[in-house]
């Protein structure tokens, strides 16, 4: 049966330990192959995409480029070329796969904008790290300029940006038409440009939207079936690394907010991603979000392979 897919792909799926263009381009070359058996079965692929390690990279090279001549650019605007340049690697590179496969299909990047609103909390305490690195002058500067710097484990200083939820995906209803047309939509990446609705207008804002909660609110936005987040283990796992480690495969809803509650997540790592997993089904009985790493991507989505979440029939007196 044909299933609207929205995979958000972590950072494991483009980055290796060169960080070239053309290193990362090898990287997603075998991501590719593994989204394109979904693309083959018939299935309406949407993907995501993280950016932490490329919008660092540019983010360094904004400040030592900057000048009169070649002033740095903002967090946003930054935010929007790791959009473009992640996205070129991702539409031209699957779209090479496809048509090996003799498959002719349009793929596009949407430079995506995720509207959060200003009243957020994250907002009154900014906690996501960016960009480079600064000694302790350069830090006491960039307070005095109102920014927030805080140190970075004895490795320097880091300027902190606020980190709040998506409410909206700006772009939504024009992905949607490009899905209906049967295209193939490269969108949200890196979770979107943070952006503040006042009246008519939208301006962006200083922050970083984790991917998985963008994805999910993406994925409700174009009414997906499947939530799909890829990560670099094939399965959540309560204790993990531990001897008692156990192994998660199929896990309601109600189960897991109970292991929230019970902290078996940490914040940063799989807290997240289970979170966004719970935003995406809701109350929806008709959604599914996995959990796994890219290589299992195939066998997850035929109900083999990962960590999957189902709404909780029984916890809402429904018999199935």
């Amino acid at each position: 049966m044909k299933k609207r897919i929205v995979i958000a792909l972590g950072g494991n799926a483009i980055l290796t330990d060169d960080g070239s263009a053309a290193a990362q381009r090898k990287a997603i070359t075998e991501t590719v192959r593994h989204i394109a058996d979904l693309i083959e079965e018939g299935h309406e692929v949407v993907l995501s995409h993280g950016n932490g390690p490329q919008i660092g990279a540019i983010l360094i090279q904004q400040q030592i480029a900057d000048s009169e001549k070649t002033p740095a650019m903002d967090l946003g605007t930054c935010g929007a070329m790791t959009q473009g340049m992640i996205g070129y690697w991702f539409q031209q590179l699957l779209r090479n796969e496809l048509s090996r496969r003799g498959m002719e299909r349009q793929v596009v990047t949407m430079i995506t904008q995720s509207e959060v609103e200003a009243s957020d909390q994250a907002f009154t305490q900014p906690t996501k790290p960016i960009g480079p690195f600064y000694n302790e002058m350069e830090a006491s500067h960039m307070r005095a300029r109102g920014e927030v710097v805080v140190e970075d484990a004895g490795r320097g200083y880091r300027k902190v940006v606020a980190s709040p939820k998506p409410v909206q995906i700006v772009e939504a209803p024009v992905i949607q038409d490009l899905l209906r047309a049967g295209h193939l939509v490269i969108a949200a990446g890196g979770g979107g440009v943070p952006v503040v609705r006042e009246q008519y207008t939208l301006h962006g804002v200083d922050a970083v939207i984790d991917k998985d909660f963008a994805a999910a609110q993406l994925a409700q936005s174009i009414q997906a079936t499947h939530l799909m987040i890829i990560t670099g283990v094939p399965n959540v796992c309560l204790h993990f690394n531990q001897p008692n480690q156990e192994k998660l495969e199929e896990v309601t809803t109600s189960k897991l907010e109970q292991l929230i509650e019970e902290n078996h997540f940490m914040a940063g790592s799989m807290l997240p991603k289970v979170e966004a997993a719970l935003q995406f089904i809701q109350d929806d009985s008709e959604r599914e979000a996995v959990i796994t790493d890219i290589s299992s991507l195939k066998r997850a989505i035929a109900g083999t392979a990962g960590t999957r979440i189902r709404y909780d029939f029984t916890a809402a007196g429904i018999v199935d």
